[in-house]
């Protein structure tokens, strides 16, 4: 920390001690400004320009120190001040407070909270970038957030401070209206009849209605600034236009025709989307076989002779194909007509925040408009801008499933959840398995125990893993494919047969002519959508991979409800999705699943907690099962029970998940999970384990000593050492 920063620090600190020291947080009171106002107002008469002067100084400092006792200030203002006079002293005392209050901000935290909460920060300075005066100007004129937290959270934007200073003033003089006039009518109350007068009543519905009123208006005029331009049709064909039929799609038009709304889907391809065609079922198929093998491999675990695996590869492919073809009826364009959804076979593309274009599959074109539209595009995955990839017909997890023979040497470029997953597939039916990750762990959004638990068993299994590689590029040398990586300074030269690439996934956007809307991808790919999952219209919509920021085909499905909804009710009211309680799991051997936050998520936001954790070795199911490896760690807040993030790595992790994810969503603590009855043995009772590791971490010391002497009081042994029983047959 510098020499000035310290400096300020120390001055208002200084400051705000004296404020407390004082007592000026009492003095700051409605009561107490009432008591002395015969007073006040006998001086402030005689000395009226002096006192509305240390009035305003006053009120710059409270604000701009975040101090309490602004709202009051407000009021008296009206009170000693009148409307005119009062108006004035508040709107440019808490001008010059409130931009004080953000250069301070600015000054003191901005690099620091900019580096903590990179992606937040980021996503204010889009917005302010984009429509940053008028999003200040709604969050003052309708006061949802402190305006202490508004001066302070702006200070981290890229906001200029004129026009921060000027749109506060214009914004707040509203607000600052209403409070004088309510503080003149609380200045004049004399009696208790003067209370229920109409000039009080009349004032203080103002201060109850005005926010309504502000927060109206701002919609309204945000309403008309984004549809300027643009004509509204006077009929629809649709109540509800969903592109793309994966995931996200398929629940947005579901939802649509449960409430009888007409409702079309768009899809290019095939409806199921990534999930059911290149993603979780195929990948899931897969590794299913590739457990097999390893149990038939490793037979001796379980007292049984262990066998050398055979099979075609084509076999388990073919095996993939029929699990999709058997799924594929809960997502085929006949179940979803029957439903009262028309499926349209063809490529969307916006002419209107109303109306698409739509490219048939046999040449025709036709436009269709509804009062609201849902993208879910989905994603697709990402092509590093490696020299020469291209050139070694990379595999990806869209084209894998087109394999029909095995891999000798298999080079995975990713150590994320898809590459590790099929990584270790690969490895147990028979590839050699190169995985090169950049990184310097697997799995680097996973804590490091937890990491270091999956490269353990990765190593055991055979992979060879290359961490801390970057691939630079990509070449044939004597008709081999070879790979050169960066590791530590050094060129390493890896050759191998096929290449998968994982290394994260894009939206799908092309196509969409989203720039006729004026939607604008973010870097990442997405597009920017707000918390009702709108994207710039409050007609228009998008939800799953297109949307992000997960990359879940359960997210996707939680998001499209909020997509539905909105797009179809959201005149009515608006619901702002919830992401506070989002599951995770990789399909590894052993399975990581995660739900809330990390430890290493808790410790880089400063948040403070206990970790307790309970090692799967104890669990009689696992020890049955010969899978007795792995752990469950709970992250909760200091001396309470509340969940603030689970994580089970080990067999069957992600059903274990579900008990501590239905419990965060529900509030529900560890002693709630404890004092509920698990069937034995079960994987699950696990959980319950793992509750009472934190209950005997908790245990009251104190009584327990109590509750010792009185039993030992009890026997007649209180002050005498009891038997030895060290040679008692249980």
């Amino acid at each position: 920390m510098n020499r000035s920063k310290l400096i300020l620090i120390l001055a208002i600190v200084a400051v705000t001690g004296i404020f407390i020291g004082l007592d000026g947080h009492k003095v700051l009171t409605l009561a107490n400004l009432q008591s002395n106002q015969e007073s006040l107002a006998q001086w402030i008469e005689a000395h009226l320009l002096l006192a509305v002067s240390g009035y305003a100084a006053v009120y710059v400092l409270v604000t701009a120190l975040s101090l309490p006792g602004a709202l009051i200030m407000t009021l008296a203002g009206g009170a000693f001040f009148g409307n005119f006079f009062g108006l004035i002293a508040v709107s440019v005392a808490s001008t010059l407070g409130a931009s004080l209050a953000f250069l301070v901000a600015r000054f003191l935290m901005r690099d620091t909270l900019r580096a903590r909460y990179r992606e937040a920060v980021a996503k204010m300075d889009r917005g302010v970038e984009k429509d940053g005066a008028f999003y200040l100007a709604t969050l003052r004129l309708v006061p949802v957030f402190p305006f202490f937290l508004i001066n302070l959270a702006m200070g981290l934007t890229s906001m200029k401070l004129r026009t921060y200073a000027l749109v506060s003033w214009i914004a707040m003089l509203p607000a600052t209206f209403v409070f004088v006039n309510a503080g003149t009518q609380l200045g004049q109350i004399q009696s208790t009849s003067d209370i229920v007068s109409a000039d009080l009543l009349i004032s203080f519905a103002l201060l109850g209605v005005f926010p309504l009123i502000a927060k109206f208006a701002a919609g309204f005029i945000r309403s008309r600034r984004v549809y300027a331009g643009w004509k509204k049709p006077e009929s629809f064909d649709y109540n509800l236009l969903v592109i793309g039929g994966g995931s996200a799609g398929l629940v947005s038009a579901y939802i649509a025709a449960a409430v009888k709304a007409k409702v079309a889907l768009i899809e290019r391809d095939k409806l199921g989307g990534d999930c059911l065609n290149t993603g979780c079922i195929p990948s899931k198929a897969l590794i299913r076989s590739a457990r097999a093998a390893d149990t038939l491999r490793n037979a001796n675990r379980y007292g049984l002779e262990s066998v050398p695996v055979k099979g075609s590869f084509q076999t388990i492919m073919n095996r993939v194909r029929n699990v999709i073809a058997k799924v594929e009826p809960h997502d085929s364009p006949e179940r979803y007509q029957k439903l009262g959804v028309d499926c349209i076979l063809g490529e969307a593309s916006f002419v209107s925040p109303w109306e698409l274009e739509v490219k048939h599959k046999d040449g025709r074109t036709e436009h269709i408009t509804a009062r609201s539209i849902v993208v879910a595009t989905g994603g697709k995955p990402a092509m590093p801008p490696i020299p020469g990839l291209v050139d070694m017909d990379p595999l990806t997890s869209d084209n894998l499933w087109e394999l029909n023979e095995q891999p000798e040497r298999l080079l995975v470029l990713g150590g994320g959840p898809i590459g590790s997953e099929l990584a270790h597939a690969f490895v147990r039916l028979g590839s050699q398995v190169i995985q090169v990750e950049r990184d310097e762990y697997l799995l680097a959004k996973e804590d490091r125990d937890v990491s270091a638990l999956v490269k353990k068993q990765f190593e055991i299994d055979g992979i060879d893993l290359r961490l801390n590689h970057a691939a630079t590029k990509f070449r044939m040398e004597d008709g081999e494919k070879v790979v050169y990586c960066d590791y530590k300074g050094e060129q390493v030269r890896i050759p191998f047969d096929q290449v998968l690439v994982a290394v994260g996934r894009t939206a799908n956007t092309a196509g969409l002519h989203l720039n006729r809307i004026g939607v604008e991808p973010l870097p990442n790919g997405t597009v920017p959508v707000d918390d009702d999952m709108s994207m710039r219209y409050p007609n228009v919509f998008a939800c799953g991979d297109v949307a992000g920021p997960y990359q879940f085909t359960h997210a996707a499905s939680h998001q499209a409800w909020y997509a539905a909804v909105n797009g179809l009710f959201g005149q009515f009211r608006r619901f702002k999705v919830d992401y506070r309680v989002m599951p995770r799991v990789t399909f590894t051997s052993p399975e990581v699943a995660r739900v809330g936050l990390s430890e290493a998520e808790a410790k880089s936001r400063g948040i403070a907690c206990e970790v307790t954790r309970y090692g799967l070795d104890d669990l009689d199911r696992a020890i049955a099962d010969s899978d007795n490896h792995g752990f469950i760690k709970v992250l909760t807040p200091p001396g309470k029970d509340k969940i603030l993030g689970a994580v089970v790595v080990g067999a069957h992790a992600g059903e274990i998940l579900a008990e501590f994810t239905l419990a965060m969503k529900h509030g529900l603590g560890l002693n709630k999970i404890l004092g509920t009855i698990h069937p034995y043995p079960t994987w699950n009772e696990s959980a319950k384990f793992a509750a009472g590791e934190w209950k005997r971490a908790h245990a009251p010391e104190g009584i327990l000593k109590l509750l010792e002497k009185m039993h030992g009081w009890r026997r007649g042994k209180s002050s005498r050492r009891g038997p030895d029983v060290t040679n008692v047959v249980h």
